[in-house]
Parts: C-alpha cells; sequence; structure tokens
C-alpha cells in the first residue's frame, strides 16, 4: 500500500477475496470492471486502486474456499453495462437488478463463488 494514501481510523481500507483459481479470479475482475492487479507470486495478486498509486485489496489462493464472506459492493455509473460485463466475463447474476431507495443494484458471484453487489445511483 502506498505511503501517500492516508489510512482512515475504523475505515474499510482493504478487501481481500479468497479465489479458488488465481488467474481466472484476475481474468474474470479485468474483463468484467477493468482491475488491474499487482502479482506476488503464484498465490496472491494485489488489486490496484483506479489511480494505480495503491492497493485497495487483494485475490489469496486458497483452492479449499467455501462461498461466503462479507459482501463488497461495487459502485457502476451504468448499472446495466456492468450486468452485462459480468455476465459477458461468466459470472452469475444473482439477484436484481432492483430498486432500494436512492438507486439500484444486483449482486452477483464471481468463478470462485464470491458474491458481491454492484449499485448505482437513480
Amino acid at each position: 500500500m502506498s505511503e501517500t494514501t492516508p489510512h482512515q481510523h475504523h475505515a474499510i481500507d482493504y478487501v481481500e477475496f479468497t479465489v479458488t483459481d488465481l488467474a481466472e479470479a484476475k481474468r474474470f475482475y479485468t474483463e468484467a470492471f477493468g482491475w488491474q492487479f499487482n502479482d506476488y507470486g503464484p498465490g496472491y495478486a494485489g488489486i490496484r486502486s483506479p489511480q494505480g498509486d495503491s492497493e485497495v485489496g487483494g485475490l489469496r489462493l486458497d483452492e479449499t474456499v467455501r462461498a461466503g464472506g462479507p459482501l463488497v459492493l461495487l459502485f457502476s455509473a451504468d448499472l446495466d453495462t456492468s450486468v452485462q460485463a459480468v455476465k459477458d466475463a461468466g459470472g452469475q447474476v444473482v439477484d436484481g437488478p432492483y430498486e432500494f431507495p436512492g438507486g439500484r443494484r444486483f449482486h452477483f458471484t464471481d468463478p470462485s463463488g464470491n458474491e458481491l453487489g454492484v449499485w448505482a445511483e437513480q
């Protein structure tokens, strides 16, 4: 993580996904959302921030992972395009898109079974 990025007390600072296939997870997130990675060997890849000057999370290889864990929400400027990108990359939409107060969102699973949500303002 970059030392130029201030860390905030009690704020979400880093999100780590456990994946069953590191190469497939990187392919999926690159294709669906344009994410870029820093490779740290065969079992870990850091997720670069959109500015590329720090990391916001990581992908950790564990072939015994089971579905579950925290729900991470991503923001989208165009929810329908994000839905299609997830499908085109091989993800599965498992809920929505649906409306909620203040916007719309959907949930999907990645190839390792991690469930995430994506939301957009109305």
